[in-house]
């Protein structure tokens, strides 16, 4: 596997555009694998072919172009309001480790440029199709991307939803001043729907390419955020995980009771309205559904389970088929009337649009259910619909201990030796194998780093023949496990792979802090993009955590030594 230098290849805007249609989805990275592939002449070479490459090449100069004719944006420097003085809070160590905490985050995002960076990005992006633009509209516009930025991530630190941490912040005068809502008058906090917009004020990209350059800058000057040493950017610890998503366990016939329930509640919001067609109460076909569910789970402990299950299907199908014809009339008369409502276009539209999902998806959920439990067929996994909800959740067998199979996206990591998070990857459709990984991930940090990365440490599912020769080209020290026995005990007679084989068990231990203490583990966030958005929040609050707490150990130690 022959590398070639990265920086020989214009491919940093590419890379946000291409799509592929090998197993990664469409996801803004998915050229960045054939980054090695142009590197190699084994690994994914068909990944970047002809047309793909100069189809990227000329939306990459027309994006120059366009940049060159964009105005430059200008932060403008204000007069913040005079806040209010935080309280003396004594006798709580955790109040004071929280404050501390939130205080050493907003030096980072001050000293390293990572709010103005974000700023100007969003002003950039904000005076795009705007041809005459006022101080005071810049000024707001200024006031709310430094608040987004703060609000998110104190949301993200605290695992509150929006609902949550609107009252939170309401509450607390600490988190008042992190978010620079604090002032001398009244104090107005942003509604749940103003932090659900915040969510969405910057891209993903723009979010990435922000951590990116404050890692870089922790590694050429650590001085400059109060750490003791330089951010380690030349090793890199690889693993993935299940993203799970927030639904429940996917079963066919409650597929069924799902659609009932979506359905007849649009249609109680419609009688609501005033818009009604003959039919029985909403509320009947409900409890109907709910009785024969209870009598589906029942039916485990009967003799001659199979027959009663078929039965009690053949049921609950004739009754979805008519509360589908019923919601369908009620879906036209929104659509024709909808003036009669007291709702605006964009309301009623909402409610389409979630009728319109169930609608679109409910003949397949039929027939799923009618092949598993009446014909007894499996169904295979790409053509399963595991929630009406969540079109992009995959099946994904982990055969591990408690979780043989999981649902949800694969989410792939790369850990530095200090705990910081240097590269990551969601996939909407089913990821790779993990040797494939190596290839994207390797490509992606050295095109973010620089030729920086010396060594790679990952489990024995990340060992091809084609990423050792690759590792071994680049002059990168291989520290993936080897899946051949033989081959470990030839290879644990090097200190260096001892060395990197040590510390991987660490990434195991950042994946939980992750999902467990970040709120990872199942996110609230509904539709891929949204949370592909929030992984990116997720980990841009978890190395700024990080960096705070190893500034908080270099002042603890240099406290100690002038007591001493």
């Amino acid at each position: 596997m022959q590398f070639a230098p990265v920086q020989e290849f214009p491919l940093h805007f590419i890379t946000r555009l291409q799509a592929d249609g090998h197993g990664q989805g469409q996801r803004k990275t998915h050229i960045e694998p054939g980054l090695l592939s142009a590197r190699t002449n084994r690994l994914h070479f068909e990944w970047i072919d002809g047309g793909h490459f100069f189809e990227g090449l000329s939306r990459f100069c027309f994006h120059q172009a366009i940049l060159q004719l964009m105005p430059v944006a200008t932060i403008i420097p204000f007069q913040p309001k005079l806040p209010q003085i935080l309280p003396t809070i004594e006798g709580n160590v955790d109040y004071r480790e929280f404050r501390d905490q939130l205080l050493d985050l907003e030096q980072l995002l001050i000293v390293s440029g990572l709010e103005s960076q974000l700023l100007q990005a969003d002003l950039q992006q904000w005076i795009r199709n705007r041809k005459k633009i006022g101080a005071k509209a810049q000024q707001t516009r200024q006031i709310h991307a430094q608040r987004a930025l703060r609000c998110n991530i104190a949301r993200h630190l605290l695992q509150e939803d929006f609902r949550g941490f609107a009252a939170r912040l309401a509450d607390s005068p600490l988190l008042q001043h992190f978010c620079l809502l604090s002032e001398a008058g009244p104090i107005r906090v942003p509604s749940k729907s103003t932090l659900e917009r915040y969510d969405k004020w910057w891209p993903e990209t723009e979010i990435r390419t922000a951590l990116e350059q404050l890692l870089q800058g922790g590694a050429a000057a650590p001085e400059k955020l109060g750490l003791a040493e330089a951010i380690d950017l030349e090793t890199a610890f690889l693993d993935t995980t299940c993203l799970a998503a927030n639904i429940h366990y996917p079963v066919d016939w409650v597929l069924l009771r799902d659609a009932t329930r979506t359905l007849m509640q649009s249609v109680i919001l419609l009688r609501e309205q005033g818009l009604k067609h003959r039919m029985e109460a909403p509320e009947s076909f409900l409890k109907r559904i709910n009785t024969l569910c209870i009598a589906m789970t029942r039916a485990r402990g009967e003799e001659d389970i199979q027959r009663r299950r078929k039965t009690i299907l053949r049921q609950m199908d004739r009754l979805v088929g008519t509360v589908r014809r019923h919601a369908e009339r009620y879906r036209e008369l929104l659509d024709q009337r909808w003036e009669q409502t007291k709702w605006t276009r964009p309301q009623a539209e909402q409610v389409l649009g979630r009728m319109d999902q169930v609608l679109k998806q409910l003949p397949q959920a039929r027939a799923q259910a009618r092949q598993r439990i009446l014909d007894g067929k499996m169904v295979p996994n790409e053509e399963k619909i595991l929630s009406l909800y969540e079109p992009d959740v995959q099946v994904i067998v982990r055969r591990k201990a408690g979780a043989e199979v999981e649902f949800g996206n694969t989410l792939f990591l790369a850990e530095n030796p200090q705990g910081l998070i240097l590269d990551w990857e969601l996939f909407q459709k089913s990821a790779p194998a993990d040797s494939v990984l190596v290839a994207g991930s390797v490509g992606r940090m050295e095109w973010a780093y620089g030729p920086k990365l010396k060594a790679v440490g990952a489990d024995r599912g990340f060992d091809s023949q084609a990423n050792r020769a690759g590792l071994e080209s680049e002059g990168i020290c291989n520290g993936v496990c080897p899946r051949d026995p033989k081959e470990l005990r030839r290879r644990q007679a090097s200190w260096k792979f001892k060395a990197l084989l040590r510390p991987r068990a660490q990434t195991e231990g950042r994946i939980a802090i992750l999902k467990n203490a970040f709120g990872a583990g199942q996110m609230r966030s509904k539709g891929f993009e949204h949370r592909e958005l929030t992984v990116a929040w997720t980990i841009l609050t978890h190395n700024l955590w990080v960096l705070a707490r190893l500034r908080r150990a270099l002042a603890e130690q240099a406290s100690t030594k002038k007591a001493a």
